[in-house]
């Protein structure tokens, strides 16, 4: 009886062993599937955002804003200007037309502008970019890495001969665009003065902070008119410009998809080696060799700095000169350079759309573009910046540069200056070609601005 009693207890124990390990396995079982799947899931990404993580971010972001603690922290801000930027790149990728024109771009600089303007996004959200933008001044950290970074993976030679050769096109192709531009606003009923010293001069004039700026100073002092009201007249024609710009650079990119022999995919010319990619460099490059690099980069643009306190060279055009330096003398051992190029590659991958999108927010204006948007203003400034990329085409490729890139740079000159420079070579995914545009930017927006004062003295 006992025993019995005993076996049935041993039994049962038995079964309720077998039945909790049945129970263990099932739910180990699924424990395994949901990891895989999460695993699946972190290899789909929103740009570089894994999509658990970008749902995470959203999610606590919603929660900060609901409890009004969003701030300006490095962090922070690294998580909004991120998952925002790349959302908006993913959203104008997927817009079937204007994907083909630059969609990513376009969409990540005006679509914020837009939503800014018509106060679409919480305020808290918008002042706390617009305080991070006006206490890093984080575009010039972007610019010193990529200028920097691309001169020195440049082959020597190609800089040399690249640096020589883009100043013909720009010059071509700026006194074309001058005369064409004037002309067409003239056909639709604007005056030659106007059009030429509030449209077509702006739009080359180098974007804003060194462009419009100057540009109205002179006009001012010339004109006895208040600076204000004239900075007000260009700041559409550069906008405008600038938008058409970035659909040319991206129009250029398909068009050199198509036609290979015109394109030298970021290469200025066909003796151009580019950027070094030997694997053996890149192996033996440690996270030292990368943190110098990037310390390089920001030394060169604070002597940059200094040169423009000392005789007024736009810092990024001094800076620019010093790494060309550095590069021809060998300052800088291959290691470093191998630094250097990683430096860029990081920033012109990961921080590009964070940038574009922190650029909307705070000095995109909305207003300004749709002050430009008249069939006349649009056909000027439509007619100036193909011009320039037409001339830039066809100039380049007589002077040995691959036509698409010399127009590219071209197309440069008719953008908002360094932002401009950012979104009209990410729209055709050539930001290597930084160095090349900044020249085109800054000296070529220096030169125009300096003429058509003169002009404007000479005149009046």
């Amino acid at each position: 009886m006992n025993t019995s009693s005993a076996d049935s207890g041993v039994l049962l124990v038995h079964k309720k062993w077998r039945y909790f390990q049945r129970q263990h396995k099932t739910g180990m079982f699924y424990l395994a599937f949901i990891c895989t799947q999460l695993q699946m899931l972190m290899h789909r990404r929103i740009g570089i955002i894994p999509l658990p993580l970008y749902c995470v971010i959203l999610f606590c972001l919603s929660i900060l804003l609901a409890f009004g603690k969003i701030s300006s922290d490095i962090s922070i801000m690294v998580a909004i200007l991120t998952t925002l930027g790349f959302t908006c790149a993913e959203l104008g990728a997927r817009i079937p037309a204007l994907r083909l024109i630059g969609g990513p771009v376009i969409v990540t600089t005006f679509l914020p502008s837009c939503l800014v303007y018509y106060k679409l996004l919480p305020g808290e959200l918008v002042r706390s970019i617009n305080d991070f933008w006006q206490s890093t001044n984080v575009l010039y950290l972007f610019i010193a890495s990529v200028v920097v970074g691309s001169i020195l993976s440049m082959d020597r030679r190609t800089l040399v001969a690249g640096m020589a050769k883009i100043f013909v096109p720009l010059a071509a192709g700026s006194v074309a665009a001058a005369i064409v531009g004037t002309l067409t606003g003239m056909a639709f009923g604007l005056g030659a003065h106007h059009t030429f010293f509030y449209l077509v001069v702006p739009v080359m004039a180098g974007g804003i902070g060194e462009g419009a700026i100057p540009l109205t100073l002179g006009y001012a002092d010339i004109l006895n008119l208040p600076q204000k009201q004239l900075f007000a007249q260009v700041i559409p024609a550069i906008v405008l410009g600038n938008l058409i710009a970035i659909i040319c650079a991206s129009l250029l990119n398909q068009f050199g998809k198509r036609h290979a022999r015109y394109s030298g995919k970021g290469r200025l010319s066909a003796a151009d080696e580019g950027i070094s990619t030997n694997p053996s460099d890149a192996s033996s490059v440690t996270v030292e060799h990368i943190a110098a690099a990037g310390m390089i980069a920001i030394c060169l643009y604070m002597l940059g700095i200094l040169v423009h306190k000392l005789i007024g060279l736009p810092a990024p055009v001094a800076m620019l000169f010093l790494a060309v330096l550095a590069k021809l003398t060998y300052a800088i051992s291959p290691k470093l350079e191998g630094g250097a190029r990683i430096v860029y590659r990081f920033f012109s991958t990961v921080v590009t759309y964070p940038l574009l999108f922190a650029i909307g927010i705070t000095i995109t204006p909305w207003n300004d573009l749709l002050a430009g948007f008249t069939l006349a203003n649009i056909a000027t400034i439509t007619a100036t910046v193909c011009t320039l990329t037409t001339v830039g085409f066809f100039v380049g490729k007589w002077v040995g540069l691959y036509p698409i890139e010399s127009a590219i740079i071209n197309a440069c000159h008719s953008g908002m200056g360094g932002i401009g420079d950012v979104a009209i070579l990410s729209a055709s995914y050539r930001l290597e070609m930084m160095p090349f545009a900044q020249i085109a930017t800054r000296l070529g927006g220096a030169i125009t601005i300096t003429a058509a004062i003169l002009l404007l003295g000479m005149i009046s």
